[in-house]
């Protein structure tokens, strides 16, 4: 699945880091969504959404 987190998260000034914990998943996990290498469970891609207070879709587009 498609997804710009990595322009969202750097555009708010967060490190992946900083953004597992707000959304308290590990490092790794914000890492491998954002190299498209792991689509994230429904619960987290709310998490992320809210956390960046917008819609799912508007993160993450599918293929």
């Amino acid at each position: 699945m498609k997804n710009d987190l990595r322009e969202r998260r750097e555009a708010a000034g967060m490190s992946q880091a900083d953004l597992a914990a707000a959304v308290d998943v590990t490092r790794q996990t914000i890492n491998a969504i954002e190299r498209e290498r792991y689509d994230p469970s429904l619960e987290l891609a709310f998490q992320l959404a809210a956390h960046f207070e917008c819609r799912i879709e508007d993160i993450f587009t599918p293929e």
